[in-house]
């Protein structure tokens, strides 16, 4: 009989936050603990990985591999249909880790550093999933599109952590219609303003908040 493989770092350390994550809170989740979870020592564990973001993310390539991997007989259909046979092989891998994404998602939604951060690691995943369905996923556009199914995905996860059906209808349903309505706007042109309007109305926000902080300094300078 052949021997079982041995887990490399990296998947252990993954299993471990997995494991913590779905009786724990994420910010209840520490790095010893993990380390101890995995059987690893913290000089390991930081050898496999920089952060507890780091290990999350290393889930999230699992996923997106799992989803690569696999055959799709689609490639004569139009591209609403091959994101929608791809998105949904996504949620079909996550099935097994609801509690901890779940969990993960909480922690995430608390931290707005956090979830900035996250947001990279999904659009990331996002260029693989329109790679996957035949769209091209570089040159001009290339980013708009990816942070548009970032979105889309990360709307569609709280339907699927709600889902308690094994054939996942409501999470079909929902990512229908985000997908339908994604492809409306790319066909009246309103796809970049839709997708970055959010952006950059927090940028305005910044930036005329500094503004007045600047005039008020300015009017203080002026009064000595």
């Amino acid at each position: 009989m052949a021997d079982t493989p041995q887990k490399s770092a990296q998947e252990k350390a993954v299993d471990a936050l997995l494991d913590l994550l779905a009786d724990r809170e994420w910010n209840a989740v520490s790095l010893p603990d993990i380390a101890d979870k995995a059987g690893l020592t913290l000089a390991e564990l930081r050898a496999a990985y920089p952060s507890k973001g780091a290990i999350l993310a290393g889930f999230a390539k699992r996923i997106d591999q799992s989803v690569l991997k696999a055959d799709s007989d689609l490639a004569d259909q139009p591209a609403r249909e091959r994101l929608f046979d791809v998105m949904m092989r996504r949620f079909d891998a996550l099935k097994p880790y609801k509690r901890a994404i779940a969990s993960a998602r909480r922690g995430l939604l608390a931290d707005p550093l956090a979830a900035s951060a996250w947001n990279s690691v999904e659009v990331n995943s996002a260029q693989w999933m329109l790679a996957a369905a035949g769209i091209k996923e570089s040159g001009p556009g290339a980013a708009v599109k990816a942070q548009g199914l970032a979105m889309i995905f990360a709307s569609v996860l709280a339907t699927f952590l709600d889902d308690d059906d094994p054939d996942l209808t409501k999470t079909m349903r929902d990512l229908d219609i985000h997908l339908r309505r994604a492809e409306r706007l790319v066909e009246t042109g309103d796809l970049v303003q839709k997708t970055l309007s959010p952006v950059l109305s927090t940028i305005g926000r910044i930036v005329g908040t500094r503004g007045r902080k600047k005039e008020t300094s300015e009017d203080a300078a002026s009064a000595i």
